[in-house]
């Protein structure tokens, strides 16, 4: 069982939390709104992936709690308060920023399952995970030119990285909604799968069973962070690879420390 700490007071009205083994989950839960994230449940979602982090979880999986919408994306009534509020646009700008930077740069993998509408500001929450599955009835909308706004350069940047500078082009200037068969084509998801909620987790499952400092050092080595030669050799010295060379010898499952 993952314990948590570190959770965040205000995030009941939008984010439930639980886990299943050693893969932690992170749902959107505001059925009333589809899933709109407000202004102040970005801090939060923060604090939850603080938890996360300092927590025993090798997988965090960000998924829906209500059927048929993964995310409307930022809550229209706050974007609205915008147009009069100089400062409350710098807070909304930092505070998502700073939510998806946290996800980004877990030290565990991290993978949206994305059933159902998924818009705005939610897509640039799947752009901050490792690996984003498509379920059926997924569809995918990069919605600022619809609103008079654009995106933040952090976004843009992880969208180019996925699918292309054409791509993010055509997503962002037309804010065409697509289904996840063309998610996949253009690379902007990674599976489809008919329930991204049961491919996840079987995702997971797999992940979870391999050492987290393998993952940890994996992900900074995709990230692009120096040093990835001597993580490499440091990592013939740990004691995870003494344990999965015993466990491959003995025929069992490796037990990894962390």
């Amino acid at each position: 069982m993952v314990t948590f700490s570190g959770e965040g007071g205000n995030s009941a009205a939008m984010f439930s939390i639980d886990s299943i083994g050693r893969i932690a989950r992170i749902s959107l839960d505001r059925p009333q709104s589809r899933n709109a994230i407000s202004i102040a449940h970005w801090s939060a979602l923060s604090a939850e992936i603080a938890g996360i982090a300092a927590s025993d979880a090798r997988v965090l999986i960000i998924r829906s709690a209500t059927p048929g919408i993964f995310s409307s994306g930022a809550d229209l009534g706050d974007l609205e308060a915008l147009g009069a509020d100089a400062a409350m646009r710098n807070r909304f700008r930092m505070d998502m920023a700073k939510a998806f930077d946290a996800l980004a740069g877990l030290p565990i993998a991290t993978i949206a399952a994305v059933d159902g509408g998924c818009f705005g500001a939610a897509v640039a929450l799947t752009l901050a995970c490792d690996i984003r599955i498509a379920g059926a009835k997924a569809s995918f909308g990069i919605t600022p030119a619809k609103v008079g706004i654009v995106y933040p350069d952090g976004d843009v940047a992880r969208l180019k990285a996925l699918v292309g500078p054409g791509q993010a082009s055509r997503l962002l200037f037309s804010g065409a909604a697509i289904d996840a068969d063309e998610a996949l084509a253009i690379r902007l998801v990674e599976l489809r799968a008919p329930i991204a909620d049961e491919a996840a987790l079987a995702l997971g499952t797999t992940i979870a069973a391999n050492a987290r400092s393998s993952i940890s050092g994996l992900k900074r080595i995709i990230a692009g962070v120096a040093g990835a030669d001597a993580m490499f050799e440091d990592a013939f010295g740990g004691s995870d690879f003494r344990e999965g060379v015993a466990a491959f010898r003995e025929r069992r499952k490796p037990v990894f420390q962390g």
